[in-house]
């Protein structure tokens, strides 16, 4: 089967990396890691306008889907640019208040769907991790814990990452919006939704580090020619290519899943995630060594695409957790 955007599909995706390849990200992201969320607001609220955080709200909500593949589209731009924030906690969120209704989402859902409000969320289960991202920047941080789920009232210190931008803490106290049953049941299908965007940002920053290593290695000569010429580059580059290419369909096939709330969701979801997430790790090592390790000095670019491509790899389902979910 082919997954293929439709017209109106790629243009959203061209003005969004329009967009944002005039914002500055690279600024941005150190502005976020040093504590000061103020230029990434503004990245926020200019893709509030484009209707990004809109796609994963209720139209009863004021929002416009929720559209897993449009999602899917923006999220992959967004991940090739880099954009710092707990964007697939805030999408998630999204979903499992659109899923629970009630007084709780019509005052939350209109809030993110304008970027108004940015939220985390963090789902506290066996295995899975009990800190919520950026929540030192969150108008919200949303705690699920077996059938209940809770809004935070505050947050632990904040815990270093292999990303800086990546700022980890542990949610504490808050008041108890709603228990039962479909908690349970609308936090497991948020949980597949931030990894469905989680798996779309991975793919769309491997996209990035492998455009510009392949940059890199024509513009690079050793012996009097391009490294870019050598054979082993050469393979190593393919080898990432493959990888990258093969992630995409299963990412457009979880997306389709999703959208028809097909059982087998979740099995395409993980899928999808492991597939992503090891693809842009990959990507991630081949940047290093074909830059010569000086992909990883602070002080290029190129690093904040290397450090991220990890914890996206980890985050809402490790590579191992995701193939037992498929093999189950």
């Amino acid at each position: 089967m082919r997954f293929l955007l439709d017209a109106e599909q790629r243009e959203f995706a061209r003005a969004l990396d329009g967009m944002l390849g005039s914002a500055g990200t690279p600024r941005v992201v150190r502005s976020w890691a040093s504590g000061d969320p103020g230029p990434g607001r503004a990245v926020w609220a200019r893709l509030a306008e484009a209707g990004v955080f809109a796609l994963a709200v209720p139209e009863e909500h004021e929002g416009l889907g929720p559209l897993p593949v449009e999602l899917t589209v923006a999220f992959g731009e967004l991940g090739r640019h880099v954009v710092p924030g707990p964007l697939a906690e805030t999408a998630a969120a999204g979903a499992l208040l659109g899923r629970l209704g009630g007084d709780v989402a019509r005052a939350w859902l209109p809030q993110l769907a304008s970027g108004k409000a940015v939220a985390s969320l963090c789902v506290l289960s066996p295995g899975g991790s009990p800190y919520a991202l950026d929540a030192d920047a969150a108008d919200a941080v949303f705690v699920v814990e077996g059938d209940t789920v809770r809004l935070a009232e505050s947050h632990g210190p904040v815990q270093p990452s292999a990303d800086p931008a990546r700022r980890l803490a542990r949610p504490l106290g808050g008041v108890v919006l709603e228990e039962g049953p479909q908690v349970a049941a609308a936090a497991a299908h948020a949980a597949d939704v931030a990894a469905l965007v989680t798996a779309a940002q991975a793919l769309g920053l491997g996209r990035t580090l492998l455009e510009r290593t392949v940059e890199y290695v024509r513009r690079r000569t050793q012996f009097g020619v391009a490294v870019g010429s050598f054979q082993a580059v050469k393979h190593r580059l393919a080898d990432t290519l493959v990888a990258l290419e093969f992630a995409q369909p299963l990412v457009y096939a979880a997306a389709l899943a999703l959208t028809a709330d097909d059982p087998a969701a979740g099995r395409e979801v993980a899928a999808a995630k492991v597939a992503a997430g090891e693809a842009a790790h990959g990507a991630a090592r081949t940047a290093l060594q074909l830059h010569g390790a000086l992909g990883y000095t602070g002080e290029l670019d190129l690093s904040l695409w290397i450090r991220k491509a990890r914890p996206l790899r980890d985050a809402w389902g490790t590579p191992a957790a995701c193939r037992a979910r498929v093999l189950a």
